[in-house]
């Protein structure tokens, strides 16, 4: 089992708090509700986002649907009468300033880009809940279990990320770095991508990958996503691999990102040839 494992295992123990310590949090973003869940004590997180109930959003919906789950308004929030309000860089300015307006206690964390972030989000969380040894424990179990799945291989497949409308992702998102920890090296990288931007199809095979991932799509037509029915995808299918695994353990800042740089990590060790 991943290091996703020891993370529950040391969430699950008991921890010393302190006065400071807040006892009511309320949650009103997807990646924190997720965190909180991972660090906070028992009965510490009073409510959490619906999305994070979500199995096709969340790593931790099941944990989720034991807390109550608000729709991230600021009046039911502040009906909750919460010491700390968790919330990400993404979620809605005119909540956040509500609350801190009615005096509320609101940490905003931003969406993690690296693994580095990743490891200060841990922290951060960590001291916001007074969760410290926790967290350490928690980060301790994250760069053992990602320098276990980091080895680096003697040839990296090229790999392209493509989405939605094109939309393709460079080493400095947290998808380009977990395509990276896994052994692959990204062509959005060699398109001059450092970021995001949009990939031209023409490009794109132009390219020539040895894979091509792509997200899960949902359920019901999406013009966005036509694009990956093109004539073009087609026909790479016939020499590359075309994967569409990128879902819910990818869009966090949580250790569930393991589980995303092991997934691709089988993938490349399945593409080696025999010896």
């Amino acid at each position: 089992m991943l290091g996703v494992a020891l993370v529950f295992a040391g969430a699950a123990a008991m921890a010393d708090t302190g006065a400071d310590t807040p006892k009511r949090v309320v949650s009103i973003n997807l990646c924190t509700d997720q965190l909180a869940l991972m660090l906070a004590d028992k009965g510490q997180l009073i409510s959490v986002t619906k999305m994070s109930q979500d199995p096709r959003s969340s790593a931790m919906a099941e944990a989720a649907n034991t807390v109550p789950a608000n729709a991230s308004r600021a009046e039911e929030v502040f009906a909750m009468n919460p010491d700390l309000v968790l919330a990400g860089a993404y979620s809605s300015y005119a909540t956040v300033q509500m609350l801190q307006r009615l005096g509320v206690r609101v940490e905003v964390f931003k969406a993690a880009s690296s693994m580095a972030e990743i490891r200060s989000g841990i922290t951060r969380m960590g001291a916001v809940l007074g969760q410290q040894d926790r967290a350490t424990e928690m980060l301790a179990d994250f760069d053992a279990e990602l320098a276990r799945l980091s080895d680096a291989p003697a040839h990296r497949p090229r790999a392209a990320l493509y989405f939605a409308n094109g939309y393709t992702t460079g080493e400095a998102t947290l998808t380009g770095q977990i395509v990276q920890a896994a052994g692959f090296a990204n062509i959005s990288s060699e398109q001059g991508f450092a970021a995001g931007g949009f990939l031209p199809l023409e490009k794109l095979a132009l390219t020539n990958p040895d894979v091509v991932i792509t997200g899960q799509p949902y359920r019901g037509a999406s013009r966005a996503e036509a694009v990956m029915h093109h004539p073009v995808i087609e026909r790479l299918k016939s020499r590359a691999t075309v994967a569409a695994i990128t879902d819910r353990d990818w869009v966090c800042g949580t250790p569930f990102v393991l589980r995303a740089v092991a997934e691709m990590r089988d993938l490349r060790l399945s593409m080696e040839p025999a010896k």
